[in-house]
């Protein structure tokens, strides 16, 4: 039987959709997929019959197989690495003396690359960096500047509101730009410390209360 399933994938707090053919695939599942990226163990969110689906143009990967114990156990180990990579390149930063930040290391599932998330006010010329970790670790090397709201998403931490993770960790698939007239139409004091949420920007939360959510599509449960 032929299937898409949505699957999220823990590292990078992102979904995609994959086919599985023949493999059978419930909610809550940890499963084995192949990404542009390469081999990936991610979590079934959801799952429906392909032909109910419109696909349009978009390429969908597949979905491998079921997660083994060994898969799983392999993922736990990966972390370790991750967690190594991370302080070698923090060292090799502060060595280099580059003005930026690490926020967070990402292994590929079958090694085939490390990714590197960094913020940075400026641009940043990191190709001697990368070429010391790819000598170190012997694997492809990823780096990738993101934003401040995107940063949030990746680390994750306790919402101001107290309802559990961030927002933008949480459910947010799409980190959509908060303006200073969404806190004004509310009726709300413009005061940076109690609006700006731990990213440093304007919390997302500002955009639900006038309806800039896109009419409950954020996935947040207050919207609907």
């Amino acid at each position: 039987m032929l299937e898409i399933v949505t699957v999220k994938f823990e590292a990078n707090k992102t979904t995609s959709n994959f086919l599985a053919y023949d493999v059978r695939l419930r909610v809550g599942d940890r499963c084995i997929v192949s990404t542009k990226r390469g081999v990936e163990l991610g979590l079934v969110l959801k799952g429906c019959k392909a032909e109910n689906l419109q696909l349009g143009d978009s390429k969908v990967h597949k979905a491998l197989r079921k997660a083994t114990e060994r898969d799983l156990y392999l993922y736990e180990k990966k972390k370790d690495r991750e967690d190594s990579a991370y302080r070698l390149c923090k060292k090799l930063i502060k060595a280099h003396k580059l003005p930026m930040k690490l926020s967070k290391v990402e292994y590929i599932f079958d090694g085939s690359r490390v990714v590197f998330y960094l913020t940075a006010n400026q641009r940043v010329d990191f190709r001697r960096l990368v070429k010391d970790l790819a000598r170190r670790l012997r694997t492809r090397i990823e780096m990738r500047q993101i934003g401040a709201r995107d940063e949030a998403k990746l680390v994750g931490g306790q919402g101001c509101c107290g309802l559990g993770e961030n927002c933008s960790a949480r459910f947010l698939k799409e980190l959509k730009s908060v303006s200073v007239r969404a806190a004004k139409e509310q009726g709300l004091t413009v005061n940076p410390g109690r609006l700006s949420g731990m990213c440093g920007r304007l919390k997302c939360c500002l955009n639900y209360e006038i309806g800039n959510c896109g009419g409950g599509s954020c996935g947040n449960p207050a919207c609907h």
